[in-house]
């Protein structure tokens, strides 16, 4: 089952329409095993890389990611437990800027990403089709754990291709 619209905010639809599984627990064991093998392949001396003035480095993208994986997959828990407190938003340039990314090896991020990933699967993995399509609000939207599920998988999806065109 995928989400449906209305069950997340329009401006996640470019994550989840990348995201080609009709199961959110296949999808992001699919996503895992191709983005462990991608990220394992990144060379550490460009870690510091950024392919344009302003924009993060490889090592600041991926820890984007795990950001990102530790937000959505909290907001996840929250709603399939039935929590309907609203949520607030995160500006993800601000983590970057207080993250100290440079002190850090390449090595060490993905390996604290394959961690969060881990820890991901084993929440979706847990959860049942009434946990996955209960609802919440994040960002001042109505969100459920299915659509989140998704945004993860298809949000890593997003910055491999980035990486891919950008930073190798």
């Amino acid at each position: 089952m995928r989400p449906k619209e209305g069950t997340y905010a329009l401006y996640f639809e470019h994550y989840i329409d990348l995201v080609e599984h009709n199961n959110v627990k296949e999808a992001l064991q699919a996503n895992t095993e191709e983005l462990f093998d991608f990220i394992d392949s990144l060379p550490e001396n460009k870690g510091d890389f950024a392919y344009a003035e302003g924009k993060w480095s490889l090592k600041e993208v991926l820890l984007h990611l795990t950001d990102a994986e530790r937000i959505f997959s909290y907001r996840a828990l929250r709603f399939s437990r039935n929590d309907t407190t609203p949520l607030p938003s995160f500006d993800e340039n601000e983590f970057i800027e207080n993250a100290k990314t440079s002190k850090r090896t390449l090595q060490s991020l993905v390996d604290e990403f394959k961690s969060v990933r881990n820890s991901t699967l084993s929440l979706f993995n847990a959860m049942d089709e009434e946990e996955l399509t209960r609802q919440g609000i994040s960002s001042s939207q109505p969100c459920t754990a299915l659509a989140l599920g998704y945004i993860i998988a298809g949000h890593a999806k997003h910055h491999k291709n980035v990486i891919t065109d950008c930073y190798l």
